[in-house]
């Protein structure tokens, strides 16, 4: 690969091949094993880089998006009271606070806040306000915030962090967390933000081109959300179902 890739101009200094177990460098011929030590040191970097620690497996990644949920269930109904008693400005205002300050501080949500930044996201205007936060400089902390939400959404609620996480890995470059992201919107709660994702996955846009297109995207998703009313699980109406699904094998995000 090395040799016809230098056909066409782009020359590769380093050629390495490695397994779990041992690694070699094929311009010096040079081998051995892969240890502990090195792999922690790969592991450190990775954390003061900011970089997201790739997992062992698709399916080891996919396990890592499941996590305990009935803590934030207890006090969902809770959380839903106090923001009928608000305004979708305040709870604007509050989840926006909230996320600047975990881009501060990185602490995780405590379950009250963690079911009030769920609920807050039920109202698009907010979801969008978030949504438009993500940049290319501040992913990780995106990536962990929806991460961490996914993780502990009850199904009713887990459509818009889990959309989130998959926007924000798929902007970072990393299609396989962007993927397993969108296998946890739930099946029978169709959401258009995944299903924008999911385009562009599906059809390899390059993170780059969201520049371009993002107030075309976002206003497009808008529009199909503009209706949207969470509903306990296991009912939807086709009101919620976007107006069309990207061409493919791979079943659409929510499906």
């Amino acid at each position: 690969m090395s040799n016809r890739l230098e056909t066409v101009g782009i020359t590769t200094h380093l050629r390495l091949w490695a397994d779990g177990e041992r690694w070699r460098e094929f311009n010096s011929g040079a081998t051995g094993l892969q240890t502990q030590e090195a792999a922690e040191r790969i592991a450190t970097t990775t954390v003061l880089t900011g970089a997201v620690q790739p997992a062992a497996s698709r399916a080891s990644l996919a396990a890592s998006l499941v996590g305990g949920r009935e803590p934030i269930a207890q006090v969902l109904e809770t959380a839903r009271a106090e923001a009928a008693s608000s305004t979708p400005g305040a709870e604007r205002d509050w989840a926006l606070d909230r996320l600047e300050q975990f881009h501060a501080d990185g602490n995780r949500f405590s379950d009250v806040d963690g079911a009030r930044m769920l609920v807050a996201l039920e109202t698009i205007g907010t979801r969008d306000a978030l949504w438009e936060d993500m940049s290319t400089q501040n992913t990780p902390s995106h990536i962990a915030l929806w991460t961490d939400l996914t993780r502990r959404a009850p199904d009713e609620v887990r459509a818009a962090p889990a959309s989130m996480l998959g926007f924000a890995s798929w902007l970072r470059g990393d299609g396989a967390r962007a993927w397993c992201a969108l296998d946890q919107v739930p099946a029978d709660r169709p959401y258009s933000m995944a299903a924008i994702v999911a385009s562009a996955l599906q059809n390899g846009l390059h993170p780059r081109e969201w520049e371009r297109h993002q107030a075309q995207l976002r206003e497009i998703t808008s529009e199909l959300d503009e209706s949207f009313v969470p509903k306990p699980p296991h009912r939807h109406s086709q009101r919620d179902v976007p107006r069309s699904q990207p061409t493919t094998d791979r079943p659409a995000p929510g499906r």
